[in-house]
């Protein structure tokens, strides 16, 4: 089937929007990469953060969209009025990646109210894990796209499925896009198993409140360890410590075969993002954490 039509009307019902509002891909790098070519197609520049998702500038020097980046504020987070100013398209990921930091939905309505002659693409790819969801905004602005992925807190990375939500519109021009060149790009056990997925709402909020306890009380350790921890609405947290490396933690944990995120990028090359895993997993980490600053 390639309209993948079990699946989009059981997503339909999952948000609460029409089936013609639904629009899948495989994987969210996908769907994006499909937004980006229908989408950004103006001379002017489209706008996101200077630390965020490291796949977008990527897509721009792909599609050859040209782009500026915004600069988080010092405690990273977003000032909508960084983005009153004429562009060619806007795509802001809530909660953020690397931060963890979520948006509030006035924030978000006032970046939709002062781009309405742009498309405003949400990258809601963690939002599950506590950040505020501007579904409920569609009704309100035709400009809006929102992308959901099915590989973090649904954990079916492997099966490729990622979803757009957004005006009739959009999504059609979405579908044109997509199948100029590829009608087929979700396969029939992808359907299979995300009908079932999107359709179990308890299982997953029972998985991601597993996760969000994990999380607090993770951060609560990293802060007894001297650690400044970002509020984080994502799976994963961002830390700092004055005095101690960030790369020489990240290079002495995977020396236990720990793994963490260290990025030696100019603003947080002195962070980590470490990823909530099992409370066994985090109780080893926080274990080998206060060996090496002991």
């Amino acid at each position: 089937d390639s309209s993948a039509q079990k699946l989009r009307k059981a997503a339909a019902l999952h948000f609460g929007v029409e089936e013609n509002q639904i629009f899948l891909g495989n994987g969210s790098d996908d769907v994006i990469a499909l937004a980006f070519m229908s989408c950004f197609q103006s001379n002017l520049p489209i706008l996101f953060p200077d630390i965020t998702y490291s796949f977008y500038p990527v897509w721009c020097d792909l599609f050859r969209v040209p782009y500026e980046t915004i600069a988080l504020q010092e405690d990273f987070t977003i000032n909508p009025e960084d983005y009153h100013r004429p562009n060619g398209g806007i795509i802001l990921p809530n909660p953020n990646a690397p931060t963890g930091i979520g948006q509030t939905e006035e924030a978000l309505r006032d970046i939709l109210e002062h781009n309405q002659n742009s498309i405003v693409i949400i990258d809601e790819a963690y939002v599950d894990f506590g950040a505020y969801s501007c579904v409920e905004l569609l009704k309100d602005y035709e400009n809006l796209l929102i992308i959901h992925t099915f590989s973090k807190s649904r954990s079916l990375a492997g099966m490729r499925i990622g979803i757009a939500i957004g005006s009739e519109t959009i999504i059609a021009t979405l579908n044109a896009v997509k199948n100029s060149y590829n009608s087929y790009t979700v396969d029939s056990l992808a359907i299979e198993i995300g009908t079932a997925s999107i359709s179990d709402t308890a299982y997953l909020k029972e998985t991601s409140a597993k996760i969000i306890h994990t999380r607090e009380w993770f951060s609560k350790e990293l802060e007894q360890l001297g650690y400044l921890v970002y509020p984080s609405e994502s799976n994963f947290v961002f830390a700092t410590h004055p005095n101690v490396s960030a790369k020489e933690m990240f290079e002495a944990l995977k020396k236990e075969g720990i793994f963490i995120r260290y990025f030696n990028l100019p603003r947080i090359d002195n962070h980590l993002r470490i990823t909530i895993g099992t409370d066994e997993q985090m109780q080893l980490l926080i274990k080998h954490m206060k060996q090496y600053l002991s």
